[in-house]
């Protein structure tokens, strides 16, 4: 039985993406180089570390502890506020966004680093335990550590201007839901059987925890198939929300205790949703953006109509790119998975812009069409969600709006086959 990789591959990641993952990495680096330069005292002769200056280093370690500790507490400070900024402006939902970003990872964690540095250098120096060759080293990385400083201040500089922003938000959103279905399109059953609809035969096996799926070890699963002869039918995939009493899988042969709970520990199952892969989690994302753009309270129709367009890329990119490839290759071929379902998508994206954006005619124009470009694209998956919304959007309008031309116009953006032409 192979070892649960993907599924540790996937926890090992979420962990590095954490805020203390860099920083604590950066400070073992600091702490090491200090101590190193200790250990390679007597490689160096002495002469020149006299005629360098290396006894200086002590004044430029001093004032770079007290800089960065000055630095590092005013980019946390920094970052807290933008988490704010962007949970307030945009949606709580995004902030997990800012806190991945590794400019401001590596930034937080270089300031740190190089403060520990200072640090145990100063304390190194003042133990004596550096000769005149361990100083020049030490006087040479510090350098080297400064340079390093300045050239993360000035890129830190540049992402502050943007960090927190509504129109910053919504391009990350996009670049990761972009990534999501890219992943997605190039296997759209994850390397599987597609699964066409759910399967009345076979044993359930139900979680023991509520929550969302994160992610699916299909590699474990194949395994499982393979050691026990039988099929699996995955029933939730990334995204999906679960609780004990729907079932995960069905399997064609009925497992006993140990087994179900194998077949369990396949599954990471958490309390919030995860970009990576799940596409459907970034139009959820987009559409909590623009409803609360399009409250009384914020009450900004511009950022509404940025993600329509945005939404209305992603959609174009997944109808050029998402059923291209017919014959998609199988490495677990005693697996069948769910497809993805664009309905969802629709209704995660567009059910909340109509309804809070019914009254104002320039965000319904917009999503109309943005429906009437979707429709040209002629994906038979879009058909019916695209049909619903599209009649959803123009029932909010048409109960919302007040001037006969402002309704006029978003009949005449709509999408021909699902309004009536009749004023």
């Amino acid at each position: 039985m192979q070892l649960l990789s993907s599924k540790w591959i996937f926890l090992a990641c979420q962990q590095m993406r954490r805020l203390w993952f860099r920083a604590s990495l950066y400070c073992l680096v600091a702490v090491v180089t200090a101590l190193l330069a200790a250990m390679v005292d007597e490689r160096i002769p002495g002469t020149l570390a006299t005629r360098v200056g290396a006894d200086s280093v002590g004044n430029l370690l001093g004032i770079l502890a007290a800089s960065m500790l000055t630095v590092a507490t005013f980019s946390l400070s920094t970052l807290v506020s933008s988490y704010s900024a962007a949970a307030t402006s945009a949606t709580p939902r995004a902030t997990r966004l800012l806190v991945e970003d590794s400019v401001a990872q590596n930034a937080l964690a270089t300031f740190i680093g190089a403060f520990l540095f200072a640090v145990v250098g100063i304390i190194a120096l003042s133990s004596g335990i550096y000769g005149n060759g361990g100083r020049l080293l030490l006087l040479l990385v510090t350098v080297g550590v400064v340079v390093l400083v300045v050239l993360t201040l000035l890129r830190w500089i540049d992402q502050l201007s943007n960090l927190g922003r509504v129109g910053e938000t919504v391009r990350r959103v996009e670049t990761v839901t972009r990534a999501a279905l890219e992943q997605r399109a190039s296997s759209p059953a994850c390397g599987a059987r597609l699964l066409e609809r759910e399967p009345q035969q076979g044993f359930a096996v139900l979680p023991r925890d509520v929550g969302y799926i994160q992610h699916v070890d299909l590699g474990f699963l194949q395994a499982l198939c393979e050691e026990l002869e039988c099929r699996i039918w995955v029933l939730a995939m990334p995204g999906d929300s679960v609780e004990p009493t729907r079932p995960i899988l069905r399997i064609s042969c009925e497992p006993d205790g140990d087994t179900a709970q194998r077949l369990r520990d396949a599954f990471v199952i958490g309390s919030e949703r995860t970009f990576e892969q799940d596409p459907g989690f970034g139009f959820v994302v987009l559409g909590e953006i623009a409803a609360r753009a399009l409250s009384p309270a914020v009450n900004d129709p511009g950022t509404a109509i940025d993600v329509i367009q945005t939404g209305l890329r992603l959609l174009v990119f997944w109808a050029e790119n998402g059923h291209k490839d017919e014959n998609p290759e199988i490495r677990f071929p005693d697996i069948w998975v769910p497809g993805p379902c664009e309905a969802h998508w629709f209704d995660n994206l567009y059910t909340a812009i109509a309804r809070e954006g019914a009254a104002q005619v320039e965000v319904i124009d917009a999503l109309q069409q943005s429906f009437s470009t979707l429709k040209r694209l002629q994906v038979q998956a879009y058909r019916e969600p695209l049909a619903a919304q599209a009649a959803r959007a123009l029932l909010f309008a048409e109960a919302r709006m007040t001037h006969p031309d402002d309704v006029r116009r978003v009949r005449d953006s709509a999408p021909s086959p699902f309004h009536d032409d009749k004023d």
